[in-house]
């Protein structure tokens, strides 16, 4: 008897990756199919930086959104991951019934800078530019993710006020 293998399900719709920094936001999308994520824009962080994603999402007609998690090489969280996920809750609250999931971002803005001079652009030119390319880099992470587990990247975030 021969067994099928079990069939991995991709979800089609647009996804929106913040990149959450202390003075900038980078924004990134990706295309309906979960393709290619591309750049959209540097939000600045503070007060309406939410609100701001938040119409970023409704733009894009986002099923979801994803928030890189800083952690530490060795996998650990440290106060910049507690600052995340606190900004996640309550963005999760804003954008409800879009869904906010926190994706593992080692790496990314280093992955991000590195593209950044490959492709002959300054990192000291454009640091909001490297905010979008990190951001670029988390959602392909999260996307490439799903694509090979058939399931949603990292974990959801409940909604806090």
């Amino acid at each position: 008897m021969d067994e099928q293998p079990e069939e991995k399900v991709f979800r089609r719709g647009r996804r929106i990756a913040v990149d959450v920094g202390d003075a900038r936001i980078g924004v990134a999308s990706c295309d309906p199919d979960g393709m290619l994520a591309t750049p959209v824009e540097t939000v600045p962080a503070g007060g309406r930086s939410q609100a701001r994603i938040k119409a970023i999402a409704e733009e894009y007609d986002a099923i979801e959104v994803v928030v890189g998690l800083p952690r530490s090489m060795s996998g650990k969280e440290g106060p910049a991951a507690v600052k995340v996920r606190e900004y996640a809750g309550r963005l999760a609250a804003l954008v409800a019934p879009v869904t906010v999931r926190l994706v593992d971002e080692r790496m990314t803005t280093v992955t991000a800078a590195q593209g950044l001079r490959a492709s002959g652009r300054s990192s000291k030119k454009g640091r909001s530019v490297i905010d979008q390319a990190a951001a670029v880099v988390i959602l392909q992470s999260a996307l490439e993710t799903e694509r090979v587990s058939g399931r949603a990247p990292g974990e959801c975030v409940e909604p806090t006020g």
